[in-house]
C-alpha cells in the first residue's frame, strides 16, 4: 500500500520578523511526522509561504498549531503589505500528493476549520473543493475588500463564515482553508519600477482579464478609453462589434470568439442582468491563471505575480513568453522569473523540454540537463538562487548509500571485495545503462545537424527513450543488490517451529521471486536499448558508428548477464508452472538478442571495411 501525503502552504501575514516567523515553524514541526519543505518570508509583500509535508492527521495537526501560534504572535490591526490578505493565517489549503484523494483533503480542511472557528474564535471561510457553496469556491472573492472590510462582511449575513464567530478578531483577522490542486506561485520581473506596467500585463493574462477600452491602447491598453454598454448598445470587449441585445453580444462572444461571456461578467462581479453603464469586459489569453501586478521594494523592480491553478491547463513557460512578447510591445523587458514556494518536478521538466524544442535540440538528454535548461530559459535563478533539490517536489533521488551514487573506482572496489553482492545482476544493469547511454549519444551528436531534418524525429525518439531506459536500468543497479539482500533476510528467520519453517520457506520463495523479477526488467530494459544502438548504427554519423557497436555490445552484456542470473535462481523455485513459464521465456529473449547481435554486428563491420575502402581510395 502506497504512503498517504499530504502538501500544507499556508501563507502567514509575517515576513519581516524571523524570531515571530520562526515560532510559528517551531509548532509546524513539532508534530512527529512532519517534513518542512520549504518557509520563503517576502519584506515587502511581509508574508511568508511555508511549505510541509505529512501524513493526513499529522498534516492536519500541524496545521492548527501553525494557525494558532500566528494568532499569538501576528497582529493584523498593524499589518501592511504589498500582498492581498485578510487573516494573520491568510489561507491554508490541502493539497493531495500521494495515496489521498480530492474529497479527502477538502474533509481534513473542514475538520482543521472547525477545530480554528471554535477553539481559536477565528472566522473561517472554505474555498476550493472544500467550499460550502460556489460562491465560495474563489479565494480572490473571499478575500475580497481584504482586512480593512472584513468587519462589513462579516455583518453581512450572505458572508457569515462557515465556522467561527461572524464577528471580527481584530488581532487575527479571518482565514481560508480548503483543498485544490497544486499551485504554481509564479512571479515574473520586469525591467521597471513602475506597478502599472506589469498591472498591464497581468490583466492581459489572468483567465478573468480586464475592462475593455478604445482608443488610445498602444502601448499601453490601460491608457485607452473604458468601454461600457447603455440601452441599444453592447459593445464586444474583443472586437469592433456592437450588438443591440444582450443575447446578440453573447452570441457574437461565443460564436467569435468562443467565450462565455456571462461567466466572464460574473468572474468580475456584474450581473449580466444589470448591464447598463456597466463597463465591457474582455477575456484574459490563459485559463487558471490569476495575476496581479505589484512594485517589489527589495528587488527595485516591478513584477507580474501569478497563481498557476493547473499547471496542466496553463504551464509557466506559456505565460512567461506571452508575458515577454507583451513586454516587448511596451518596450519592457522580462529580466526574470521565480517560483515562489515548490513547483512539482514535472512541471519544470516539461518547461525544460518546451525550451529544448524551440532550440532545436534533442530531448533525449540527462533530466538534469533539461530541467537546468528550464532554470537558465526561464530566468528563475534572476532575483534569488534556484536550488533543484530544495524547489522540486517529486524530483527523482537516488538513495543516499546507493551505489550508482559511488565513483567508478569506489563501485569497482565494492564489487572486488568478498561479498555475495553487489555481484553479476548489479554489472549486468550497469552494463545495460551503458549500453543505453552510447545509443543516446550517438543520436544527440547527429540530431540537428545539416542534412539531418528526416531523420531528427527518429534521431529525437531514439534519445528520449534511451535516456528513460538508461535512469532504469542504473535503478536496477540498486535494485538487484536489495533483492538478493531481502532473500538472504528471509534465510536468517527462525525455524525452530513447523509455522516458523513454513513462514521462513514462504518468505524465501518470495524473496527469491523478487531476484528473479529484478533481473529479468534487466535483461527486458537492455535488450531493448540494445535495439535502439542497433538502429542509431545505421542513422547516426558514421564517425560515431564504433560507439553505437559499444552500445549494442554493452547492452547484450546486460541482457546475457541477467538472463544468467534469472536461470540460477530458478533452481530454488518449488513452483514448477512457474520455473517452466520463465524459462520459456529466458529461452526466446536470448535468440532474439543473440540474432540482433549478430545482424547489428555483421552491419556495423561491413560499414566500417567500407569506410576504410573509401578512406583507401581517396
Amino acid at each position: 500500500m502506497s504512503q498517504r501525503i499530504v502538501e500544507c502552504v499556508p501563507n502567514f501575514s509575517e515576513g519581516r520578523d524571523s524570531f515571530k516567523i520562526q515560532q510559528i515553524t517551531d509548532a509546524i514541526t513539532s508534530v512527529p511526522g512532519i517534513r518542512l519543505l520549504s518557509v520563503e518570508p517576502g519584506a515587502d509583500t511581509h508574508r511568508t509561504v511555508v511549505t510541509f509535508v505529512g501524513n493526513p492527521d499529522a498534516v492536519a495537526e500541524a496545521a492548527f498549531r501553525g494557525i494558532a501560534r500566528a494568532a499569538q504572535v501576528i497582529d493584523m490591526s498593524q499589518h501592511k503589505g504589498a500582498h492581498p490578505r485578510m487573516g494573520a493565517t491568510d489561507v491554508c489549503p490541502f493539497v493531495p500528493v500521494q495515496g489521498i484523494t480530492m474529497a479527502e483533503c477538502a474533509e481534513i480542511a473542514r475538520q482543521v476549520g472547525a477545530r480554528v472557528g471554535e477553539e481559536l474564535g477565528i472566522p473561517v471561510y472554505l474555498y476550493e473543493a472544500a467550499a460550502s457553496n460556489p460562491e465560495r469556491k474563489n479565494l480572490a472573492d473571499i478575500r475580497r475588500g481584504e482586512y480593512e472590510g472584513l468587519d462589513k462582511k462579516l455583518s453581512d449575513p450572505h458572508w457569515h463564515p462557515d465556522f467561527g464567530p461572524a464577528k471580527l478578531n481584530s488581532r487575527s483577522g479571518a482565514t481560508v482553508i480548503g483543498a485544490r490542486e497544486f499551485l504554481i506561485a509564479y512571479n515574473i520581473t520586469l525591467n521597471s519600477s513602475d506597478k502599472q506596467h506589469a498591472t498591464d500585463i497581468a490583466f492581459e493574462l489572468r483567465e478573468k482579464g480586464r475592462v475593455a477600452r478604445a482608443g488610445r491602447i498602444h502601448p499601453y491598453y490601460f491608457k485607452g478609453t473604458k468601454l461600457a454598454y447603455a440601452p441599444g448598445a453592447f459593445p464586444c470587449g474583443s472586437c469592433s462589434f456592437v450588438g443591440k441585445t444582450y443575447p446578440e453580444i453573447s452570441d457574437h462572444c461565443t460564436q467569435s470568439h468562443s467565450y462565455d461571456l456571462g461567466a466572464l461578467l460574473q468572474a468580475n462581479e456584474i450581473d449580466p442582468a444589470q448591464l447598463s453603464g456597466k463597463n465591457v469586459f474582455r477575456p484574459g489569453k490563459f485559463k487558471e491563471c490569476k495575476a496581479i501586478g505589484w512594485y517589489v521594494d527589495e528587488f527595485k523592480r516591478a513584477q507580474i505575480s501569478i497563481n498557476l491553478t493547473n499547471y496542466k491547463i496553463t504551464p509557466a513557460h506559456a505565460v512567461l513568453e506571452e508575458a515577454r512578447k507583451l513586454a516587448a510591445e511596451r518596450g519592457l523587458v522580462v529580466t526574470g522569473s521565480e517560483i515562489v514556494g515548490l513547483v512539482p518536478y514535472p512541471a519544470l521538466l516539461e518547461s525544460g523540454k518546451f525550451y529544448l524544442q524551440k532550440q532545436g535540440r534533442a530531448l533525449g538528454i540527462p533530466v538534469e540537463d533539461i530541467l537546468r535548461t528550464a532554470v537558465f530559459s526561464m530566468g528563475l535563478a534572476d532575483i534569488a538562487p534556484f536550488d533543484m533539490q530544495k524547489k522540486l517536489i517529486g524530483l527523482p533521488v537516488d538513495a543516499q548509500n546507493a551505489l550508482v551514487q559511488m565513483p567508478v573506482r569506489a563501485l569497482a572496489d565494492e564489487v572486488s571485495r568478498d561479498t555475495p553482492a553487489p555481484g553479476g545482476g548489479s554489472i549486468a544493469a550497469l552494463a545495460g545503462a551503458l549500453g543505453a547511454s552510447l545509443a543516446s549519444m550517438v543520436a544527440n551528436l547527429t540530431h540537428g545537424k545539416e542534412g539531418t531534418e528526416e531523420k531528427d524525429p527518429a534521431l529525437n525518439r531514439i534519445a528520449e527513450r534511451a535516456q528513460v531506459l538508461k535512469d532504469q536500468l542504473l535503478s536496477g543497479v540498486d535494485d538487484d543488490t536489495n533483492a538478493f539482500n531481502a532473500f538472504m533476510e528471509a534465510r536468517r528467520l527462525p525455524q525452530g517451529t513447523p509455522e516458523e519453517k513454513a513462514r521462513r520457506l514462504l518468505q524465501m520463495q518470495q524473496g527469491m521471486k523478487i531476484a528473479i523479477d529484478v533481473p529479468w526488467r534487466t535483461a527486458q530494459a537492455s535488450f531493448e536499448a540494445m535495439l535502439l544502438a542497433k538502429e542509431v548504427s545505421a542513422l547516426g554519423n558514421p564517425n560515431s558508428i564504433t560507439d553505437a557497436a559499444v552500445g549494442m555490445q554493452m547492452a547484450f552484456a546486460g541482457i546475457r548477464g541477467a538472463l544468467w542470473n534469472v536461470s540460477i535462481n530458478l533452481k530454488d523455485i518449488r513452483d514448477p508452472a512457474y520455473v517452466s513459464e520463465m524459462q520459456s521465456r529466458v529461452e526466446v529473449l536470448l535468440r532474439k538478442a543473440e540474432a540482433t547481435l549478430s545482424e547489428g554486428g555483421s552491419f556495423i563491420d561491413a560499414r566500417i571495411l567500407e569506410m576504410i575502402s573509401k578512406s583507401k581510395k581517396a
